[in-house]
């Protein structure tokens, strides 16, 4: 985009296939009934998380900088720690409290070191848009996680996507009607299906089957790994090449990561181990 494609035709384009997957597997497995309470809170989580999350991070993108985006998108742990505790009354501990800064500060120094940051009025509007749809993300995965302790992740993956395709019906329905499908060349094809299959379908089952076990904020705190898998990928293709500058932000990242979602259960595995004592993962 936006040589071949519009970004909300994008959106509708990845919405609606993996609606279509989800209800195709769901079928073939054994279904779950969902009460009508859950499809409720399941349905309103679904606006935040799918039609909310899509488009203003497309629209912001497109009105705004990747290295902008990739730095504003680091702040959903911040968000849903707070979300949390508003909501769940999830204790704000001290130990994840450091953690969430030192992972903040590590992702965005490695993304710092790629390129620059813009702030100006050319890009408040993208930015603005990309916070409102890091902090409805943030909302999203607070509010599933107690749907996810009730049900397989396949089941409400469906319905969620099954609402998130309404939703954004309205808002991209007649962008995706109106692309020139003849022009679009079949590599193009190979990187729909691309984000279709990997950063839509895998992504968002494999993101919220994890919160079935662990907490939301250990889950979104995993996104500070995100621009350093970026920077090994970028190597690997010889896009980029190691330095000495990136030793500190790693090692920020790794610590950030560790004190949120691994510091509790690897300080006590020892002595429950010691004690034939079980251990639960964090809900």
């Amino acid at each position: 985009m936006p040589e071949f494609l519009q970004p909300r035709a994008i959106i509708f384009i990845r919405v609606l296939g993996a609606t279509i997957v989800f209800w195709m597997i769901s079928s073939i497995l054994k279904s779950e009934k969902v009460s009508g309470k859950d499809l409720r809170i399941i349905a309103i989580a679904s606006i935040f998380g799918v039609v909310v999350n899509q488009i203003l991070f497309f629209e912001g993108l497109n009105l705004s900088t990747p290295i902008n985006a990739s730095i504003i998108m680091i702040c959903v742990p911040i968000a849903v720690l707070g979300f949390s505790n508003l909501i769940r009354g999830e204790k704000l501990s001290l130990i994840k409290i450091v953690g969430i800064i030192l992972g903040t500060l590590g992702a965005v120094l490695l993304i710092l070191d790629r390129g620059r940051l813009i702030l100006s009025s050319s890009t408040a509007i993208g930015n603005l848009l990309i916070v409102i749809n890091a902090s409805s993300y943030a909302l999203y995965l607070v509010m599933i996680k107690p749907i996810m302790m009730k049900y397989k992740a396949i089941t409400v993956m469906r319905w969620v996507f099954l609402f998130g395709a309404i939703g954004v019906l309205p808002f991209t329905v007649h962008i995706f009607l109106d692309s020139n499908w003849e022009e679009i060349p079949l590599n193009i094809w190979f990187s729909i299906g691309y984000v279709v299959i990997f950063t839509t379908i895998l992504a968002y089952l494999m993101n919220n089957f994890s919160l079935s076990r662990i907490s939301p904020t250990s889950n979104s705190a995993f996104i500070y790994l995100q621009p350093l898998f970026a920077t090994a990928i970028a190597m690997a293709f010889g896009k980029d090449r190691p330095a000495t500058e990136m030793i500190l932000p790693v090692t920020l990242i790794f610590l950030g990561v560790y004190f949120v979602s691994f510091y509790g259960q690897l300080k006590l595995r020892p002595f429950l181990r010691k004690n034939n004592v079980q251990i639960k993962m964090d809900k």
